[in-house]
């Protein structure tokens, strides 16, 4: 009994962390209503207090011991390679910048007629995601213009928003460079292109009837005018490269390394950007990762300690009670990432903490790494895509409201197709699966 208790006494580090970071985040946001309060929480202090706890714990293990746990940790091929696509990424992102993105919309825009258009902003958000690999940068750059569509065409500010972080999410689950991709394929060890093809068919059917349930209310709208707007389609070049490369099986570093190269030599041919600026975008794009790379490494080095402690084995035995089979597995799995999203409102994050766990679960249900990693990634982007208090809800709220609109977080999640119906592929999925 004693020993149960010791084991599970070990998850003490993560409660320290998630009532840190959710009860701060919540005190911010809620009661003191500081604009993106939640996200105003250094995640970074948040972690290294856990760090701490856990230090404290055990006081069989020395100090330099418990060092040498974490170093090990940190030290994990895995680690180490997530951590340098993390940085190639940000590099990419930086030296194609982010007008491309509008091009595409505005150029879908022009060509479809108005009834179209919400259909349309679902669309170009989907491919925008898949190409930028950020649901937050794609909300950002495709929100002002889903306002746009709503004010010239009649459509429901609520259904426009919702429709382009529908198609956000099914971006940052999908897209080769998405944080989220990139932290559950590194995490079980297995490649891009596999996570991608066991994904896929979860959130395409999602998407598809997604799209037609929009088409379905557009036609039961009113609508007026159209909205236009200049367009270089040239930028998207590296983003559809990066894409091609991605889904063919090429190295990741190679698919980024050609995105990077190509799209320095168009931003510098076509004159967008001189090569002074191209350095220092390159520079802010990687530097955008850092927090990112760092978060990696502390939950490396906090998982190897809880996991030395027996922490894991408690939480399996616990899981392994509840979930039974290989479908309960597979739930119990996303069941944890998605807490751990709720937890920490953010999808990378979740996936990082729950990586070593769904590891062991994997080989305890025989569930294969690919599959493993596409729970993970679809779990983690259903639940982030539709909880009020996410970084996508709420840049989303924030842009209405610099254009002079109001629209609030409960007007949107009706609205929020997309998400709900990934959650009901992924549980067809889970049942269809073999036993």
């Amino acid at each position: 009994m004693n020993e149960k208790k010791g084991r599970a006494i070990a998850l003490l580090p993560i409660g320290v962390f998630l009532l840190l970071y959710l009860g701060l985040g919540i005190i911010f946001e809620y009661v003191m209503k500081i604009p993106m309060g939640f996200y105003n929480v250094p995640i970074i202090v948040a972690f290294l207090a856990a760090i701490l706890v856990a230090c404290i714990q055990n006081r069989e293990l020395v100090f330099d011991k418990k060092l040498e746990i974490m170093a090990q940790g940190v030290g994990d091929k895995n680690i180490i390679t997530m951590l340098l696509i993390f940085l190639a990424a940000g590099s990419f992102v930086g030296v194609v910048g982010r007008s491309s993105a509008e091009s595409v919309a505005y150029f879908m825009l022009t060509l479809i007629p108005a009834r179209f258009s919400v259909a349309v902003l679902f669309v170009v958000a989907c491919f925008v995601s898949v190409a930028m690999g950020t649901s937050v940068g794609t909300i950002t750059l495709l929100t002002p213009i889903a306002v746009a569509v709503s004010r010239a065409s009649g459509f429901d500010m609520a259904f426009c928003v919702a429709s382009v972080m529908g198609g956000a999410m099914f971006g940052d689950n999908l897209s080769f460079i998405s944080d989220t991709t990139i932290a559950a394929c590194n995490g079980q060890g297995c490649e891009m292109k596999d996570k991608f093809r066991e994904n896929f068919w979860i959130a395409f059917p999602a998407a598809v009837i997604t799209l037609i349930l929009i088409l379905v209310l557009s036609f039961q709208t009113d609508i007026q005018g159209q909205v236009s707007q200049t367009y270089n389609l040239v930028q998207i070049i590296p983003y559809v490269l990066v894409l091609i490369g991605g889904i063919i099986g090429l190295n990741v570093f190679i698919v980024l390394l050609t995105g990077i190269v190509s799209g320095a030599f168009i931003m510098l041919i076509w004159g967008h950007t001189a090569p002074v600026d191209l350095l220092t975008n390159m520079g802010s794009g990687v530097s955008g990762m850092f927090e990112t790379c760092m978060v990696a490494i502390l939950v490396a080095a906090l998982c190897a300690l809880i996991r030395e402690y027996g922490g894991f084995d408690a939480l399996l035995s616990w899981i392994h009670r509840i979930f039974r089979g290989k479908k309960g597995g597979q739930l119990g799995m996303g069941l944890l990432v998605g807490t751990m999203d709720i937890a920490t409102a953010n999808n990378t994050v979740a996936i990082v903490m729950a990586n070593p766990i769904a590891g062991e679960m994997a080989q305890e249900y025989g569930i294969s790494p690919k599959k493993t990693a596409s729970l993970l990634d679809t779990f983690s982007c259903i639940f982030q895509g539709m909880i009020p208090y996410g970084a996508q809800m709420l840049v989303a709220i924030a842009a209405v409201g610099e254009l002079g609109d109001s629209i609030s977080a409960f007007q949107i999640m009706p609205k929020l197709f997309y998400p709900m119906f990934l959650l009901l592929t992924s549980l067809v999925t889970i049942i269809r699966s073999d036993k």
